[in-house]
């Protein structure tokens, strides 16, 4: 019988520093190469029946960006999140906390923090999961009037004491174990991997929707939701607003190949697949949030806002000729500026003083059915500061808030009829080595019971027209839709 329930607190020295005591003895992580292979959906598909599997997916062999995969499974602790309340759950019970989330995650990570350091290995054990977009209630006080319509966690992270680091740039592929992980989940992983082969992704139960996509607005609400925007926008409430509007369906079978298909349809650098019970997120992102990397004594940090987005052409020259649109377009690249300037302040608030810096602005990048407009804001953590204050002071992201971030978040809570969920949140990890990596979680599906939810958005403006922006906001996820349709 599992244990009740008891109060959790968070003594302060955990939150004060991610820094390993120079007083303590570093321990060594436990490091195996296995045979590299291209794509790691084999990989994940020999241990997605293990608890609470996650796969953190580069998109690679397609996607034109991205670097590693991360996979692990069976967390020790897992900390879960609903309004004010947080519950880690462990092997001998649980504990709940009305604490700050984000707090919380720390101190399940402080414990993991005195290890050797592993240079250029993003993730060698720590915190996996998603922060989802209302999580943000948490950091921006905002009304709650939306309904739910998946009922996710507001936060799902676990403590993954081991790690599967595909390098595809290096071509090399490791498993690291933390010391905390037990021998014998070393050897479960290991074997399973050592006859990991393609027969794997053959076990899994077909997927089908039961019908089309449909969605909860009208297209007169989603025109007359626009017409409020640029009201609030003309009378000096907010610059930009980020509007979304929800489509559901009802599925049956397995999700697995579903991700599999959105995957090869889509390929992303920062997709991600996790399911447990009858809930999941299937994201094929193309957005990150925030990176933090160490530099010798320092720690970098990165974020790459996306505002602007136009379809591939049909043809070379069509396709060109869209490219070199979206990079001359006024609208879209003043509304990226505004959320680099919005970013900035946020990364500001836990990097040194004149760190700040936005070494690319509006950057091209392409991916298999859109062309991006990407910045670049960079800069240095405070030394007394962590990662996950990092991320809470930021969050939810500037590029699917709007400006003022607070502003923008009431005005959508008064005209988005349905929570976001996990959609718009970030989904990621938080190492034991010092190093942080999560994405905006748009392009991204969530699965809940026998539904199967969908988002699409974009930043409203001064002229923005609202059939271009419904369309625009239908272009970002129409080949997701379409391929789940189709299986």
């Amino acid at each position: 019988m599992r244990k009740a329930n008891r109060v959790l607190r968070v003594p302060a020295s955990v939150v004060q520093s991610q820094q390993p005591k120079a007083t303590s003895k570093m321990q060594p992580v436990r490091v195996r190469d296995i045979a590299y292979q291209q794509d790691s959906a084999a990989l994940f598909a020999a241990l997605r029946d293990l608890p609470e599997a996650i796969w953190l997916d580069s998109g690679k062999p397609r996607s034109l960006q991205g670097c590693f995969d991360i996979i692990s499974a069976c967390p020790d602790q897992l900390l879960e999140t609903r309004g004010a309340l947080t519950t880690v759950t462990a092997a001998d019970g649980s504990q709940s906390s009305r604490q700050d989330p984000f707090r919380l995650a720390m101190q399940l990570l402080q414990p993991m923090l005195d290890i050797e350091p592993c240079p250029d290995i993003p993730f060698v054990g720590g915190l996996l999961g998603y922060f989802g977009y209302d999580l943000g209630r948490s950091v921006v006080d905002i009304p709650s009037t939306a309904a739910k319509v998946a009922d996710l966690p507001d936060m799902r992270v676990g403590r993954y004491l081991w790690s599967l680091v595909v390098n595809h740039q290096a071509r090399r592929s490791q498993l690291f174990f933390h010391p905390l992980c037990p021998a014998s989940l070393e050897a479960d992983i290991s074997s399973r991997l050592a006859n990991a082969s393609d027969d794997n992704l053959a076990q899994s139960q077909r997927f089908k929707l039961s019908g089309p996509f449909k969605p909860t607005l009208t297209k007169d609400y989603y025109r007359q939701s626009i017409a409020t925007i640029k009201d609030y926008i003309a009378s000096g409430d907010c610059y930009q607003t980020n509007f979304t509007q929800h489509l559901s369906a009802e599925y049956q079978g397995d999700l697995w190949p579903a991700y599999l298909a959105l995957r090869e349809a889509t390929p992303a650098p920062y997709g991600a697949f996790w399911q447990w019970s009858d809930q999941a997120i299937l994201s094929v992102s193309p957005e990150r949030f925030i990176k933090t990397d160490r530099e010798n004594e320092r720690i970098s940090v990165e974020s790459k806002p996306i505002k602007g987005t136009m379809l591939r052409g049909s043809t070379i020259e069509e396709d060109q000729e869209n490219a070199i649109k979206l990079v001359n377009s006024s609208k879209d690249r003043a509304e990226n500026l505004m959320i680099v300037d919005l970013l900035r302040n946020d990364l500001s608030k836990n990097c040194e003083p004149g760190s700040i810096r936005v070494p690319k602005l509006f950057s091209l990048e392409s991916f298999p059915n859109v062309h991006h407009l990407v910045s670049t804001v960079s800069g240095v953590l405070r030394s007394d500061r962590t990662a996950l204050d990092l991320l809470r002071d930021s969050f939810p992201g500037g590029s699917i808030t709007g400006a003022p971030k607070k502003r923008a978040m009431e005005i959508i809570e008064e005209l988005e009829p349905v929570r976001r969920s996990v959609y718009c949140g970030s989904i990621g990890y938080i190492s034991a080595s010092n190093r942080m990596d999560t994405n905006i979680a748009i392009r991204t599906l969530v699965a809940d019971g026998t539904s199967l939810h969908c988002w699409g958005g974009g930043g409203i403006v001064a002229d923005s027209e609202a059939d271009a922006e419904f369309e625009e906001s239908m272009n970002k996820i129409r080949a997701l839709l379409s391929c789940l349709e189709q299986l």
